[in-house]
């Protein structure tokens, strides 16, 4: 009688993946970017004027800002001390070098609503004088 009887096989239940401490870490990711996404547009505080204009194309490459402060000091959003203000030469020799090797890159100048109308010419003037085929201005809309 003993060779008649047969075992009953039990197939064990593979082991599960818990995913709930991944999705809770994702989600602190996804919060820690959002909070976090407004920040990277980093440079110098400026009182931009108010107009109705549309937003530049979304591309792929983050802009080369230039900024003109009341005083009339210049600002670029590239390098370490982006808060020191330099003059344009300095400026227009570090926007000839990135549009040589990114001729794609967007400029965009942000003027205060206080400078001088003849400050901003000069700036849009010697931007596409180091190579900038056009010069973005930015605004904020009207309240």
């Amino acid at each position: 009688m003993r060779g008649n009887f047969r075992r009953k096989v039990t197939k064990k239940p593979m082991a599960e993946i818990n995913v709930v401490p991944y999705i809770d870490v994702m989600l602190v990711l996804l919060v820690v970017f959002m909070v976090t996404a407004p920040l990277l547009m980093q440079g110098v505080k400026v009182d931009l004027p108010q107009a109705p204009s549309g937003p530049i194309d979304n591309k792929d490459d983050e802009p080369l800002i230039v900024s003109v402060k009341k005083d009339g000091s210049y600002y670029i959003n590239l390098g370490r001390d982006q808060k020191q203000p330099k003059p344009l030469s300095e400026i227009t020799g570090i926007v000839s070098k990135v549009l040589r090797n990114k001729p794609s890159t967007f400029v965009v100048v942000w003027g205060d609503a206080q400078v001088p109308y003849g400050k901003v010419v000069t700036l849009m003037t010697e931007l596409q004088k180091a190579g900038a085929p056009s010069v973005g201005m930015a605004t904020e809309p009207p309240r």
